[in-house]
């Protein structure tokens, strides 16, 4: 038993890295596990504990679904929570849906029906998650922060392949274990 993800990778440019740290430096006092920037990605599906065969299936269904679908780009924009100011849970960045991006998600959605697998059955919400709030006191640093970036035009990323990842929990954080890549485009 395994817990996995499916995802896409980002690589962050300037602005992203300038906005995670002006987040990190100005709420540094508070308890957020921040996500490290070589683990950014956009998550399509999550999966959890998913047993061995199931994960093969996942992999074949995978790789039909990503081989030929072609590269395309996604635009990665503003800044807002999860829960709302008054419980914040998640610090995201947002990532403008596009007709490529819902057609690979929908298509993946149909793939894992497919292999016998249930996911939750919830409105698609592409995003990068930036922290995780534990416990925050300064509310206004937040508001202010989040204000600042929530229109900001931040980059753009090419999405040219798929990642399946199994996430290890750690007392030091997750780690996430790519199991396969699936391109998105025939090489």
């Amino acid at each position: 038993m395994k817990r996995i993800f499916i995802a896409v990778k980002i690589d962050p440019a300037e602005t992203l890295k300038i906005i995670f740290s002006d987040f990190r430096t100005g709420l540094k006092d508070e308890r957020i596990k921040w996500t490290e920037m070589e683990k950014f990605h956009m998550t399509l599906v999550f999966l959890g504990n998913t047993e061995e065969d199931k994960i093969k299936s996942v992999s074949e269904m995978l790789k039909g679904i990503c081989m030929g679908f072609g590269d395309f780009n996604i635009t990665i924009k503003g800044t807002g929570l999860f829960k709302n100011l008054k419980d914040p849970r998640v610090i995201w960045t947002g990532v403008e849906p596009s007709e490529r991006l819902i057609k690979l998600h929908e298509s993946v959605k149909l793939g894992l029906k497919d292999t016998d697998i249930t996911i939750e059955d919830r409105t698609y919400r592409p995003h990068l998650t930036l922290g995780r709030i534990n416990k925050i006191k300064d509310i206004e640093t937040l508001k202010a922060l989040i204000t600042r970036y929530q229109n900001t035009d931040i980059q753009r990323q090419a999405v040219n392949e798929v990642i399946l990842y199994e996430s290890i929990l750690m007392h030091s954080g997750a780690v996430y274990k790519p199991l396969g890549k699936y391109p998105l485009v025939d090489k």
